[in-house]
């Protein structure tokens, strides 16, 4: 046990107080559900239309975890690329680096969330305007990733009666609930930071060789990290790989490389 307590203690002091941070928060979610308290719907970010959205969400939402594997994987790497990165830049910087990383993130993720919105809404409109079964269902296959059979079956009777009043009002309804459902899901995790960690390791050590679990082969820190920001577009893009946030971690990236490029021009000086 005791050769593991070096590897901790010489943590630099700003990775080590997140880590504990989100360690804590995760436990605190977990223990607060037993009675009834659900933190992530509380602290989790949500979309700035909502009911639930509150202004301390841009932060609280950082600390956030949806599990252990998720809490896991995101202080590992904090840990494994951010105690370098502390210890070359000093607690001041990597401290400021994280935030606008975090916060660049939330950016992204909620210009892009609304331009999903925004083009459901225009959806609805013109749905108002011409009410039919096989719009509501593209509109059904588009944005509800597992619609209920219950759903399915209302879509299935409305082309037995394509000119019903009665179930073109409730189809309205049915993408209004869409479109709320989707403001009210709550964003958690410091993935966005992490992201932004990882682009600045690149950066600053861009031939440093990584060595991958899967495959087990080793890459060039900077080779690595592009593969991961062309996997995230691709994922941002075309809308797959679960209810992962791809375009916050490419936030993240994005605004830790215009940072970085911004230091690089005004200083030479760390803090």
């Amino acid at each position: 046990m005791n050769q593991y307590r070096p590897i901790f203690r010489d943590t630099p002091v700003v990775v080590k107080n997140l880590i504990i941070i989100n360690v804590i928060m995760l436990l605190a979610t977990f223990a607060l559900q037993q009675g009834g308290i659900d933190l992530t719907e509380r602290l989790g970010l949500h979309y700035p239309g909502s009911d639930k959205f509150r202004l301390y969400q841009i932060i609280t939402h950082m600390f956030m975890h949806g599990g252990f594997m998720h809490l896991f994987f995101n202080m590992f790497a904090l840990w494994m690329f951010g105690r370098i990165l502390e210890s070359v830049w000093g607690p001041r910087r990597f401290l400021v680096y994280y935030f606008v990383t975090g916060l660049g993130a939330v950016a992204l993720h909620t210009f892009v969330n609304y331009l999903e919105i925004s083009s459901m809404q225009h959806a609805i409109s013109a749905f108002s305007n011409t009410p039919a079964p096989e719009l509501l269902e593209k509109f059904v296959n588009k944005n509800l990733p597992s619609p209920s059979k219950q759903l399915l079956d209302f879509i299935s009777n409305w082309y037995d009666e394509p000119s019903s009043s009665a179930f073109a009002i409730e189809g309205q309804k049915v993408m209004e609930q869409i479109v709320r459902l989707k403001m009210d899901i709550p964003t958690v995790g410091a993935s966005g930071a992490v992201f932004g960690v990882l682009l600045a390791f690149g950066m600053l050590f861009p031939n440093t060789q990584l060595m991958l679990l899967f495959p087990p082969i080793p890459i060039k820190a900077k080779y690595f990290v592009m593969a991961y920001g062309v996997i995230e577009l691709y994922f941002g893009l075309t809308n797959s790989g679960g209810s992962i946030a791809h375009f916050a971690h490419l936030g993240g990236m994005l605004f830790g490389f215009f940072l970085i490029k911004y230091w690089n021009k005004t200083t030479r000086n760390f803090y």
